[in-house]
């Protein structure tokens, strides 16, 4: 048997680790030299195989429509189905996708995209700049509800120059640009007569949709003849959706599914013992949020607001939701792993004295809230709201707390009630971060509030190619924004994932958002 017989009986699980090493030094290797052919061989994607997935969320109102995506069941779907203009590499650069190249003007005000010429449909039919124009019309229009359109807003013309050129106007200047088409909104569709059908299953990516159940299943298949190569390993890959954290649980550990995301983190314990089972977890940007509706009483006014942020016992939510998986948060959106992180902003903590303080500011003794929750807004939801309950008790302040079912939960309490639970991936720039949930107008500004200096600032920023003065705008910003705006962000957390030793990725993933930014079904590849 030779080395790479050794590393392919390895990696489609015939021999051990062990095995592996006693074959490989009876061929003559070291034991440092077969250390290295076997981390080499765990990196080899393989193709072929079924992989079914466990996810947490999923809703029977999902729709294949790319501007209704609003979690991680149609994230995974349309990155595995579509592609962007660009992606994001595990070192948090935006590179080019179906975009061959981009370049841009000095002032970065112009922007142009050449496009591959070897990219086709799953209907055999060719990429061309029309079916760019026509996907980001359809997020752009008057009438689209798009969670991407105020993104998308700075763009004041697009033109294409061809088939495979498309220049992009911007109202200002954007060094970030290239970045917002890695957005799961924006897997490009086909063009016909200059619009797209958003319900169309048709794209350019690794797989095709052979079954699609809104919000409970969704079956793919592997395409042949993917244009990106090393990409597209998996023969089949099965999602379904499990809302209940021990449904879920349980379902890997009977070998029903073989990855799921989101494990109950007061269990994990369990899974730690299970032979077989891996626990996969990923720094980035995730944080969990309670926003409220800066628009409607209590909560227009900032010192309600300041004394609900000082009543939230934060270290406890680490401890006890996080199983110390993740971080204190401040009230404030940007992580330290992205750039322009405001490190000198100082840390709010839980101070029931000040709470009162802030309520006697706003003519109050006491102040009674209610908080719509449920753990399909993020697992562990529930207990949260629960322990922020009794740590406000101390201030003067009633929270109740209103549990809401779980399906449904994204279109009927999300931005519909004035103070829930959420949760944010977060994004690679602060730019868009801020601009998708926080810049006045934003669809998806959770609490609807409006600040003149901050919004200010977000178009100053972009613009702004002075890297210094770039960072004191975005300090400041996440300054204002932990003081005056409405959403409380009592923590990060860190992506907890759990899979069958049978699922192999590569050594370096992307850490923005979990398993692989959600680009795991191309990504990875099973034994």
């Amino acid at each position: 048997m030779s080395m790479k017989d050794l590393q392919s009986a390895l990696v489609k699980g015939m021999i051990g680790r062990r095995e592996f090493m006693a074959g490989a030094m009876a061929l003559g290797a070291t034991a440092s030299t077969a250390s290295l052919f076997a981390a080499q061989a765990a990196e080899t994607p393989q193709k072929g195989g079924q992989l079914k997935v466990g996810f947490q969320q999923g809703s029977t109102t999902d729709s294949l429509d790319p501007a209704t995506f609003n979690n991680d069941f149609m994230f995974a779907i349309g990155y595995a189905v579509f592609n962007g203009l660009t992606e994001i590499t595990p070192d948090g650069k935006a590179a080019g996708e179906l975009a061959e190249s981009y370049e841009a003007t000095p002032d970065a005000k112009v922007w142009t995209f050449r496009l591959r010429s070897d990219v086709v449909f799953s209907d055999g039919s060719k990429l061309t700049s029309a079916d760019v124009i026509a996907t980001l019309n359809h997020h752009m229009s008057e009438q689209s509800k798009s969670g991407i359109k105020p993104l998308l807003a700075q763009i004041s013309a697009m033109k294409a120059q061809g088939d495979h050129t498309v220049v992009f106007e911007l109202e200002s200047g954007n060094a970030d640009f290239p970045f917002v088409f890695n957005d799961y909104h924006l897997g490009i569709r086909k063009a016909v007569d200059g619009k797209i059908d958003p319900l169309s299953p048709i794209g350019t990516g690794g797989y095709t949709i052979e079954a699609f159940e809104p919000g409970v299943r969704a079956l793919l298949k592997r395409r042949d003849g993917y244009w990106k190569e090393g990409r597209a390993h998996i023969d089949e890959v099965e999602i379904l959706a499990i809302a209940d954290a021990a449904a879920r649980l349980n379902s890997l550990m009977t070998g029903e599914v073989d990855l799921i995301d989101r494990p109950d983190l007061k269990t994990i314990h369990l899974l730690k013992r299970r032979p077989g089972i891996n626990i996969h977890t990923q720094n980035g940007t995730l944080h969990y949020t309670l926003p409220m509706h800066t628009d409607t009483a209590p909560f227009d006014d900032v010192n309600v607001r300041m004394a609900l942020k000082y009543s939230i016992d934060r270290e406890e939510l680490v401890e006890k939701v996080l199983q110390g998986y993740g971080a204190v948060g401040n009230d404030q959106p940007i992580s330290s792993s992205v750039p322009y992180f405001n490190a000198e902003l100082e840390q709010r903590s839980y101070d029931p004295d000040k709470a009162k303080f802030h309520l006697k500011q706003a003519g109050l003794s006491s102040l009674d809230v209610t908080l719509h929750t449920a753990d399909a807004a993020f697992g562990g939801a529930v207990d949260a709201s629960l322990l922020f309950s009794e740590s406000a008790k101390a201030a003067g302040i009633n929270v109740k707390v209103h549990r809401e079912p779980n399906d449904g939960y994204w279109s009927n309490v999300w931005l519909q009630k004035s103070f829930s639970a959420s949760y944010w991936g977060g994004r690679p720039t602060p730019d868009l971060m801020f601009s998708a949930a926080y810049a006045a107008g934003a669809d998806w500004n959770e609490t609807r509030w409006k600040n003149p200096r901050f919004n200010e600032l977000l178009v100053s920023a972009r613009a702004e190619l002075d890297q210094g003065k770039r960072a004191e705008m975005y300090g400041e910003m996440q300054s204002i924004c932990s003081n005056e705006g409405g959403a409380i962000i009592p923590m990060f957390g860190q992506y907890v994932s759990a899979m069958s030793d049978k699922v192999k990725k590569p050594a370096a993933v992307t850490e923005m958002w979990d398993l692989d930014s959600q680009r795991f079904i191309e990504r990875w590849w099973v034994a």
